[in-house]
């Protein structure tokens, strides 16, 4: 394929959306980034990479996605502002990077509003991953070895979280179907299946 492209996974808490992006990203030969995104944007701005950490953690706990929106436009704040560590600065650094990554490489990249940033990328494949909650609460508690109700507690908490990151950053609904080139439900598709789906539709766009 000698286009590069980018697969932007979103994705609902125990939807198995990252087992099928590391096989995704095997099985294309190509970078999965999620976390590994914070240290790439934290060697671009200099900014210390547990603040990018602690952002993460900080808004969850936080009102601040309930409350504004402050919706992405590719700037940045400089280094002389004192809003230059802002969470919001910290997610146009990691929006930099992203889009600085898809010119020299294909990739796939889970969350952090991928598919809003890269949208003006005629490449840009976007997928959305969920399965119905029982499924979700079986998943979670054998991957962190909890109880049923500690496991609907994180789901449901995990979700909220993202729904409003996403709605912060971009205007846009998270779970809006519009948004996205396929909604994969891993209730009824194999982890496996839904490789072959975003492969075949990926060769379908890009050949």
């Amino acid at each position: 394929m000698s286009k590069n492209f980018v697969i932007a996974i979103t994705r609902t808490c125990g939807s198995g959306a990252t087992s099928i992006s590391k096989q995704l990203a095997d099985d294309l030969c190509i970078d999965l980034y999620d976390r590994k995104l914070l240290q790439l944007a934290s060697d671009d701005s200099g900014i210390n990479e547990a603040l990018f950490a602690q952002a993460d953690e900080h808004v969850k706990n936080s009102l601040l996605y309930r409350v504004s929106k402050k919706v992405y436009n590719g700037e940045l704040i400089p280094p002389e502002s004192d809003d230059f560590t802002s969470n919001d600065n910290l997610f146009n650094y990691q929006a930099k990077v992203l889009k600085e990554l898809a010119e020299k490489e294909s990739y796939i990249c889970i969350g952090r509003a991928a598919d809003y940033i890269l949208r003006d990328n005629p490449n840009l494949i976007t997928v959305f991953i969920y399965a119905p909650l029982e499924k979700c609460i079986d998943k979670e508690m054998d991957r962190l070895g909890i109880n049923r109700k500690q496991a609907e507690k994180h789901i449901l908490s995990t979700d909220k979280y993202r729904r409003e990151y996403y709605k912060y950053h971009t205007g846009r609904e998270w779970e809006n179907p519009y948004n996205y080139d396929l909604c994969l439900n891993t209730g009824k598709l194999t982890y496996d299946q839904c490789v072959e789906v975003i492969k075949n539709y990926l060769h379908t766009r890009i050949d």
